[in-house]
């Protein structure tokens, strides 16, 4: 069979191959763009003091868990990096924390898969912002109950990415078993 016939606009081999071409171009990207804003060999001033993504994300993250810590009657104290809960445990929100890599592979199945422009939007929208929720939780919680040296046998990370994709798979499931939404249920 010809390679056009697989590549069709709604065959599963066009979407594996936009699926990945999508997260690897997310994925690069983002490691890209934290390596020309962060001091070293290839430092954009520009890009790091104007377009900086990734620090605006880390100063959401990190200021929406102080402030909900806060409304919770908690002491807390956020530098560029770190939350700091009086009397509980200090976090350090690194690159790897901030969930990148899961909102890259999300969107890129979201975007990759067929289904109609607006049912796309919302999912990204919602998903994203979930995703975010889960980690700030996650953060809160860390700040709280965290004891590096004590539980050094426990990745926090791992736990929580098995957790986020399960979560994903179980909503991406539901989302590509819909009807509602779905151009290919008219055919």
């Amino acid at each position: 069979m010809p390679v056009r016939h697989y590549l069709k606009k709604q065959s599963p081999v066009r979407f594996a191959i936009v699926f990945v071409a999508l997260f690897l171009l997310f994925y690069y990207f983002n490691i890209f763009f934290f390596g020309i804003t962060s001091k070293g060999n290839y430092y954009s001033p520009f890009l790091a003091k104007h377009l900086n993504y990734i620090d605006a994300l880390r100063w959401v993250l990190l200021h929406t868990a102080s402030q909900l810590l806060t409304w919770l009657g908690f002491i807390t104290r956020v530098s560029k990096y770190e939350l700091l809960v009086a009397g509980h445990g200090i976090i350090k929100l690194i690159y790897t924390c901030l969930g990148l890599g899961v909102m890259s592979f999300f969107a890129a199945f979201v975007i990759a898969y067929p289904k109609t422009l607006r049912s796309k939007i919302i999912l990204l929208t919602t998903g994203i912002l979930g995703i975010q929720v889960l980690n700030i939780i996650r953060f809160m919680l860390l700040a709280l109950y965290w004891n590096r040296s004590k539980a050094r046998v426990i990745d926090h990370h791992l736990i929580f990415d098995i957790i986020i994709y399960i979560i994903i798979a179980i909503t991406l499931y539901y989302w590509v078993n819909s009807k509602k939404n779905d151009p290919r249920a008219a055919n």
